[in-house]
């Protein structure tokens, strides 16, 4: 039974076999519980290697159907020999095709122009002062809001496309192939181009 629950787990989040029997004994057995705990841990791993220079990497195109949406992204890890993995090539084909699906516009929160965050704010507040909110509450909305606004221009906040019934964002994605593969993974830059557009 435990060795079932091991085996399922390391499916779903790719864990070492120790990393998984820990992971379900700290959850009394609870596979939903064990996972966020793989993912925590993952997490910790992940802020452990940001640090570290990523040197190499790939610069992958994705074309999607009939060559009217294609996608050009750079993702760039520490070593050569890495970059030639499944895994990671894996992980940067997924993101060049969340990339074409949901059209973000920066790949972090830092590459926002603070005048674009501004302008959006002036919105939200016209939007509350019309919808007769009071004053006081209007920060924390706001901070709501902007969160929202994050998760759909950022390719780092948005929910991963494969998996939009649960939280799991792209930061999260490119934590866990950190915890698996070893190494810092960090997306550079992308081009998204459409026809038409």
């Amino acid at each position: 039974m435990l060795t079932d629950l091991i085996t399922k787990l390391r499916e779903m989040t790719g864990a070492g076999i120790m990393d998984c029997r820990n992971a379900l004994k700290e959850s009394c057995n609870d596979i939903d519980k064990a996972c966020r705990w793989l993912r925590e841990k993952g997490m910790v791993s992940a802020v452990k290697k940001a640090g570290r220079s990523a040197r190499q990497g790939l610069v992958y195109s994705y074309i999607h159907g009939n060559g009217t949406l294609g996608v050009l992204v750079e993702v760039d890890c520490e070593t050569d020999f890495v970059a030639k993995t499944e895994d990671y090539q894996s992980l940067v084909k997924e993101i060049a095709m969340q990339i074409a699906a949901i059209a973000p516009t920066y790949v972090s929160r830092d590459q926002v122009p603070l005048s674009i965050l501004e302008a959006e704010k002036e919105i939200y507040k016209a939007q509350l002062k019309e919808e007769g909110k009071p004053e006081k509450m209007w920060d924390k909305i706001i901070e709501g809001k902007i969160e929202k606004f994050y998760g759909q221009i950022c390719l780092y906040d948005q929910i991963y496309m494969r998996d939009a019934s649960s939280d799991e964002t792209i930061k999260d994605l490119v934590a866990k192939a950190i915890a698996k593969i070893g190494e810092n993974i960090v997306i550079k830059r992308f081009a998204r181009f459409k026809v038409g557009e």
